[in-house]
């Protein structure tokens, strides 16, 4: 047992430092090399002044770079702060008011979007790459094994994560080294990590789902990983033909069963195929599985908590759930919808458990209010648990339509047109009405662009879903509207047709 809670340190306890760690576009690293890496990149934020509880913010694209700043930030006990290199110059404005950095680090191609910034005036941003990147990453990395990890206790900050904004300014989430280990302790023993297994990591690392609960356990197995710069569907199944895990989001696996060479053969040493960070429709969880063999394993989580629920990896793995709740975590449904026309109770999903964050960043009234006099955190979803307790998420709660006065969940309306052969995708979502108050209304992607009969689609959900659950409009899109994760942006497609009825 490690003497201090710093999370590198309880990796590092699983290192063996003579195996593979990271494969990466031909380079291979050991576990040695990265111990070696992360020191030398630690010893340089001491050099530059940095100490434990500064904010470090970074801007880039998946990079090594990006990996061993991350690590190096863990070892000096600074705040890792990661940005989407996507965002414009006016939204990092908004981040790095807030989160008052001492030290920012960009990819070289993004130093442009600070020029007219505040903090580009303030001080130095540092090149995560390219030759000015030696500054940060320097060659000399054989000082890096004399650097002393920094002790930090459990409650400590590790890393400092946004929310979305899409009801209001992005929260900061403050995420301490006793959640992170947590949630990926939990999740390195649930989902059978070991030393054995070669990772497939496809994900982005700016959010949760690709520097939090993939690399989490990976790093505390000791195993391989190999670490793939984005995502490609020819290079995936090319990597899968060793790979024992892949986690992605939904969007990956329906762009790798569009694919027609993608087949069982491809995957045969893979154990599980992990989904989150976005509902996995119940076509594609089918259509996977015939044409694999292999379920996906759909989880549950957000960026606050890490993992709250997880389909098992020995046992039933059900199409439209994400499972039960994970050891030392905590759920409960609360404010029950007793009128709801089911056997099972729709309600707000709130959860407790060391995985849960403390509090968002200087804002105490909004952390009042995310919690229960009790304590519980109110995840902002709706859901239910049926009867072996394993949960249903029906959407968020602001997504939530009441037409007529009755309480409309988009999810269960989804799931009833997805099942359309013509449909690819739903998004199903309200809008002002007149009459109603809210009318439901379906966006809808069709395979091949072929064109949808409404009336058709309709008339199916007579004897399924009850008329008031039906959609007023639907409209036919090229696309949803998603965000880097893959999640549909159901705020922009109210913001599109807000006047369809008015």
């Amino acid at each position: 047992m490690s003497e201090s809670e710093n999370l590198y340190a309880r990796f590092r306890e699983q290192f063996q430092l003579q195996n593979r760690a990271i494969l990466c576009e031909g380079e291979e690293f050991t576990y040695g090399d990265l111990d070696k890496i992360s020191g030398a990149v630690a010893c340089t934020l001491t050099d530059l002044g940095l100490i434990k509880g500064d904010v470090i913010s970074v801007v880039g694209e998946k990079s090594l770079n990006f990996l061993w700043l991350y690590l190096g930030c863990l070892r000096v006990g600074c705040i890792f702060h990661p940005l989407n290199p996507a965002y414009t110059s006016s939204e990092l404005q908004f981040f790095l008011k807030d989160a008052q950095p001492k030290l920012v680090v960009s990819s070289q191609a993004l130093l442009s979007k600070f020029d007219a910034l505040e903090y580009k005036k303030a001080g130095e941003i540092l090149p995560l790459d390219g030759h000015e990147g030696d500054r940060l990453f320097r060659p000399q990395v054989d000082d890096g094994k004399f650097f002393k990890t920094v002790k930090m206790s459990s409650e400590e900050t590790a890393a400092l994560l946004y929310s979305s904004g899409t009801t209001g300014d992005p929260k900061g989430i403050r995420l301490t080294h006793g959640n992170l280990f947590s949630n990926a302790s939990t999740l390195k023993g649930l989902w059978e990590f070991r030393a054995s297994d070669i990772v497939l990591h496809v994900l982005p690392v700016f959010h949760v789902h690709g520097l939090f609960i993939l690399l989490g356990p990976s790093l505390l197995s000791g195993c391989q990983i190999k670490y793939m710069l984005a995502f490609n569907v020819k290079e995936t199944i090319d990597e899968l033909a060793d790979s024992t895990v892949m986690a992605g989001v939904p969007t990956h696996y329906s762009r790798l069963m569009a694919d027609p060479t993608f087949s069982a053969d491809n995957c045969k040493s893979v154990r599980v195929f992990i989904s989150g960070s976005a509902p996995l429709s119940e076509k594609l969880f089918a259509q996977f599985k015939a044409r694999t063999g292999k379920s996906v394993l759909e989880r549950y989580g957000m960026t606050e908590t890490g993992v709250n629920t997880s389909n098992p990896i020995n046992g039933k793995r059900i199409a439209g759930s994400v499972g039960r709740v994970v050891p030392g975590v905590k759920l409960r449904i609360s404010g029950v919808n007793e009128a709801h026309d089911g056997v099972d109770k729709i309600g707000s999903i709130e959860v407790k458990g060391e995985n849960v964050f403390p509090e968002y960043w200087n804002l105490p009234e909004k952390t009042s209010e995310a919690f229960t006099k009790d304590g519980w955190f109110i995840t902002g979803d709706q859901g239910y648990l049926d009867d072996d307790e394993y949960l249903y998420i029906s959407g968020r709660s602001k997504d939530m339509i009441i037409s007529g006065g009755l309480n409309v969940y988009p999810k269960e309306v989804e799931k009833e047109i997805e099942q359309d052969d013509l449909v690819s995708e739903v998004a199903v979502f309200g809008v002002e009405h007149p009459d109603f108050g809210e009318a439901v209304v379906a966006a809808v992607v069709t395979v091949n662009e072929k064109e949808l009969c409404q009336e058709t689609l309709l008339d199916s959900l007579s004897d399924k879903l009850a008329k008031y659950k039906h959609p007023k409009a639907i409209v036919t899109l090229d696309e949803l509207p998603r965000n880097i994760m893959g999640k549909i942006q159901k705020t922009e497609l109210r913001g599109k047709y807000k006047d369809l009825f008015l």
